[in-house]
């Protein structure tokens, strides 16, 4: 059997922090435990010296320029496979082979301004016409893209994230740069408005004996509208956000909350619900898209926002969890290990080998 060459378009790789930076990352760490044979995979990077590095010679590498987002300068040796790891990717190959679409979420069809819709949709659709197998990171990406698309009759595959968390690191030394005093419930992410920040800030107001930590880059519009809001209402005492925290802090935080509070409206899977159910920390989250796949039958769920409503789901879920404790702790660590970043780059890998076999 000759060689077959996959390239994997991973140049997000170098934006960790992204939740698209984490699966490229963490989707190649899961590939580099398995025996390739015959395939040779290539990873596309801005930096590929330091994922070589790391990953030495398990992997080829392709150095990632801005003007391969161009048609005339796309790549164009015809690799016997290209996996898109992400809708968004405007970076495609120049010749018509073999290709693979990784669909994380289309927030865009209702996210974005009237005049840029249009044009995101004309390329996911073009994405979508181009390829030979689709692969979604969770049932609803699968049914959100049916609803809004015309999906070609191309085999598709659900395959879950992985849980970041593969290693619980020592915390012992690290320093808040808020206040850890008081019992707190903790939540993480990007500060945009599909994560709804405001309905648990909004749920603060009615909550005395507890503090609120937001983790997560907040010098942006909607990061100065929940500082605003936590301004107005007289919350700086009792709503903290700590900016962006390192791996350490995270888990910090997550080992030490009394709850993890997750709002969102709009997933297309959810990584720091999975994560905080690695430390057995009860979890609370939005019946919306994706969530209910990603905290099952052992997560608390808001199905609106109300204040009140959020607060009595909030103290009778932790009643529960108290009363308990041990079963329900070893109920969401099984919860999270079933996340698995070897087994979905297994997945991946057997996607690849179907496509170029």
């Amino acid at each position: 059997m000759s060689q077959k060459s996959i390239f994997l378009e991973t140049h997000n790789i170098n934006n960790r922090a992204s939740g698209l930076g984490t699966f490229n990352y963490e989707l190649i760490k899961g590939l580099s435990t398995l025996d390739f044979n015959n395939y040779e995979l290539t990873l596309n990077s801005a930096k590929p010296e330091l994922l070589k590095d790391e990953f030495k010679d398990k992997f080829k590498y392709h150095k990632y320029s801005s003007l391969s987002r161009h048609p005339l300068f796309r790549i164009r040796k015809k690799y016997d496979l290209w996996h898109s790891v992400n809708q968004n990717i405007k970076v495609e190959p120049f010749h018509k082979i073999n290709y693979l679409l990784t669909v994380h979420d289309i927030h865009f069809v209702e996210e974005v301004s009237n005049d840029k819709s249009p044009k995101l949709k004309r390329l996911f659709a073009e994405k979508l016409e181009r390829s030979n197998a689709i692969t979604y990171i969770s049932e609803f990406a699968k049914t959100h893209t049916h609803e809004h698309f015309n999906v070609p009759n191309v085999p598709e595959y659900v395959i879950y994230n992985g849980n970041p968390i593969s290693t619980l690191l020592d915390t012992s030394a690290f320093v808040s740069n808020v206040p850890v005093d008081k019992p707190f419930f903790y939540s993480i992410g990007d500060f945009i408005e599909r994560k709804n920040y405001v309905s648990i800030i909004n749920m603060m107001k009615l909550i005395k004996d507890f503090n609120l930590i937001i983790s997560g880059n907040n010098n942006k519009k909607y990061g100065e509208e929940i500082k605003k809001l936590i301004s107005d209402n007289n919350l700086e005492n009792q709503v903290f956000l700590t900016g962006k925290v390192s791996d350490e802090g995270k888990q910090f935080y997550m080992k030490n909350c009394t709850a993890f509070l997750f709002p969102s409206i709009r997933e297309g899977f959810g990584l720091p619900p999975i994560e905080a159910m690695s430390f057995g920390k009860p979890v609370f989250l939005s019946d919306k898209t994706s969530l209910p796949e990603i905290g099952g039958d052992v997560s608390n769920y808001w199905n609106n926002f109300d204040p009140e409503y959020m607060k009595d789901i909030l103290f009778n879920g932790l009643t529960n969890f108290d009363n308990n404790k041990t079963e329900i702790e070893n109920q969401l660590k099984k919860r999270a290990a079933s996340f698995d970043w070897k087994v979905a780059a297994a997945e991946y890998f057997n996607v690849y080998k179907e496509i170029v076999k």
